[in-house]
């Protein structure tokens, strides 16, 4: 490399550097603490959030973190019962998609996938059409859906009675400071029943609206979801 060139990489340096360097600590810190996507790549929220579903993350919903992790700088809110959230697994760090069931102080169980909060059934109404345009709805199949009448929430979730899942366990009392998380798919979702409670730091924003939707790829958009309020 000669000195010209030398020179004029220095020049350019000088010039812009510092300037693409600080638009993009800019540029990732607000996706890191103010808003961000997330794809989904498992049905475990279905029918309310499906494969193929881009979504968008509104990480102020609750507080302000420092970017980059997961301390607050200032909160100003906490997930309600019905929310949906995106969180990470206390497992493994995984970055997970599911719904607030229970909140600290409250007691949760289920019993064949129905399920109890402090002690009282959960309702459950019929679905009239199918909400994830599946083309079934019927509980001979290999699956249903029905409305849960969460307390404050109503929304659908999905059973497949053919496949084995934890749809009992007996009474937990949720730890303050932290959450009860399920998936709407109630039997194909790893959630609390898997990885146990979820403490309020390990929440990343909520969830509210489905930003785009392919069907496999982006050559087969789902227009019919674009924009469309989870």
């Amino acid at each position: 490399m000669n000195d010209n060139v030398k020179n004029k990489i220095v020049s350019i340096w000088k010039n812009w550097g510092v300037s693409i360097l600080i638009a993009l600590l800019v540029a990732t810190s607000f996706k890191s603490a103010i808003a961000d996507w997330n794809d989904i790549p498992t049905g475990s929220m279905e029918p309310t959030i499906l494969v193929g579903d881009r979504i968008f993350v509104n990480k102020l919903a609750y507080d302000l973190k420092v970017p980059y992790t997961i301390r607050h700088l200032a909160k100003w809110g906490d997930p309600m019962r019905g929310d949906i959230v995106v969180f990470y697994s206390p497992k493994d760090g995984t970055r997970l998609v599911k719904r607030v069931i229970g909140l600290g102080g409250d007691t949760i169980a289920m019993h064949r996938n129905r399920l109890f909060i402090n002690g009282k059934y959960v309702t459950y109404e019929p679905v009239q059409e199918d909400p994830a345009d599946s083309g079934t709805n019927d509980p001979k199949s290999n699956q249903f859906y029905l409305n849960e009448n969460l307390p404050g929430k109503q929304h659908a979730v999905k059973f497949l009675p053919r496949q084995p899942s934890l749809n009992t366990f007996k009474p937990v009392t949720i730890p303050e400071g932290h959450y009860f998380m399920m998936g709407d798919n109630r039997d194909n979702s790893a959630d609390s029943r898997v990885f146990g409670f979820v403490a309020r730091k390990l929440i990343v924003g909520r969830a509210k609206m489905v930003a785009i939707s392919r069907d496999g790829s982006f050559l087969h958009p789902r227009w019919n979801r674009f924009f469309k309020e989870i």
